[in-house]
């Protein structure tokens, strides 16, 4: 779809476009692209996304282990053991941590074993220590009767050999790594890091770390930005602050679309500026503009464009509008051609009773900043007012709450899903 096959009303002006389905049109459109791979150390690829199936080379645990300190029986000879009329089984042996154990748990017998010892042959379960009263060195009372597989890790209950022990297009987890050193896997292929390339526009922004004037900002945006997109795993290239003139704007924009895998600039969709970004967008390669404006408060003037494969944002100038068209939109984008399976990311989200009414006009998707509380075990969710330019009202929030577009609002001790920043 190019600039011209944007919808537009009746008057020739770009028509707004729901957010899930702007969210679509840029998710369908990149469907299919992902990054190179590469190899890498398993102790470097904490939140490195998985680019092939994992297969485990074997069984984990490879033998079967004690989860309980106390000792290896066959569970028939508990059967109803009780306080009252507890079972006596000889103690035949001891397994040692690290070592195989010596001998065999016999009918009538059994071997004192730690958590985590390997569960001697003939047994196959552990009565916990608790469980037990010792009536000498070689004989124990039973006092609660087990299963067969009590207490027991059988070979091959965590992951079993030729299974999928990761799948590709998983985010890495702590968890993740610890599985595949379990597996005794050294290294791993991954998805390659995305280069993003950032970018600010207007005259009036100067960067942070000068002096500010009287009709200077300084520039919130691309250290935002640039922090957002890290914290996804990318790897980022900031191309300053570009005046709002043509020629400076669009060469820019070109040069940052050749070097990276998405684009970013912020300023550059608000009305001053609009026709640079639909401009540089459209002329940069088909498909050019995919959305241009969006029913959402606030955020409504982003820009979606698609230069080839390289998606680029044209996000608003006030940085409270910016991160909620990063969150919305940027976001699964990246989480996408990062090749991540999951690209819609589902963000951590906990119920809450709203402490005042949240009016809101009907035709558009509300974003509300909130901050959160915890009482008599309940959340409770206070709105964080102010202007899509203040950008403590960020730094205030936990998270924030959306109000349909169908919706005139919420009302107070009315529950809502807070979706929590991260």
């Amino acid at each position: 779809m190019t600039g011209s096959g944007v919808p537009r009303d009746m008057l020739g002006r770009s028509a707004l476009t729901r957010v899930p389905d702007a969210r679509r049109l840029i998710l369908d459109a990149l469907s299919g692209i992902k990054p190179g791979s590469e190899t890498v150390p398993l102790h470097m690829a904490l939140d490195r996304i998985s680019s092939a199936d994992i297969i485990a080379g074997e069984d984990l645990p490879n033998c079967a282990r004690s989860t309980m300190d106390g000792f290896a029986v066959v569970a028939a000879d508990t059967f109803g053991a009780s306080q009252s009329m507890p079972a006596y089984i000889d103690v035949a042996g001891e397994v040692l941590m690290g070592r195989e154990p010596s001998g065999s748990v016999q009918r009538g017998t059994c071997f004192k074993i730690p958590t985590g010892g390997l569960v001697p042959p003939g047994a196959d379960a552990v009565v916990m220590h608790e469980h037990t009263v010792e009536v000498d060195g070689r004989l124990i009372e039973v006092v609660k009767s087990v299963g067969a597989g009590s207490n027991v890790i059988k070979k091959g209950d965590d992951i079993r050999r030729q299974d999928v022990a990761v799948a590709a297009g998983k985010l890495l987890r702590p968890q993740e790594l610890g599985l595949l050193a379990g597996l005794g896997i050294a290294e791993i292929s991954v998805f390659r890091k995305i280069s993003i390339g950032v970018l600010s526009t207007g005259d009036e922004v100067i960067d942070y770390t000068e002096p500010l004037v009287p009709g200077k900002i300084r520039n919130i945006n691309s250290i935002v930005l640039a922090g957002a997109c890290r914290r996804l795993g990318a790897s980022v290239t900031d191309y300053g602050i570009v005046s709002d003139s043509e020629a400076a704007f669009f060469s820019t924009v070109e040069k940052a679309v050749a070097e990276n895998d998405l684009v970013l600039f912020s300023g550059g969709s608000s009305v001053g500026v609009r026709d640079l970004g639909e401009q540089a967008i459209a002329r940069l390669g088909d498909p050019g503009i995919i959305v241009h404006g969006v029913s959402l408060k606030p955020g409504k003037p982003v820009i979606i464009g698609l230069c080839g494969t390289t998606p680029v944002f044209g996000l608003p100038g006030h940085p409270v509008s910016a991160m909620v068209c990063f969150d919305l939109f940027v976001n699964p984008v990246i989480a996408s051609i990062s090749g991540r399976t999951d690209s819609e990311i589902q963000h951590p989200s906990v119920p809450a009773r709203l402490m005042r009414n949240v009016n809101s006009a009907p035709g558009r998707l509300d974003v509300v900043r909130v901050s959160l509380s915890l009482e008599n075990g309940e959340y409770r969710a206070t709105p964080v007012l102010g202007k899509s330019g203040a950008i403590s009202t960020l730094s205030r929030a936990h998270g924030y709450f959306l109000i349909a577009e169908d919706s005139q609002g919420c009302t107070s001790d009315e529950t809502v899903e807070v979706i929590l920043y991260q």
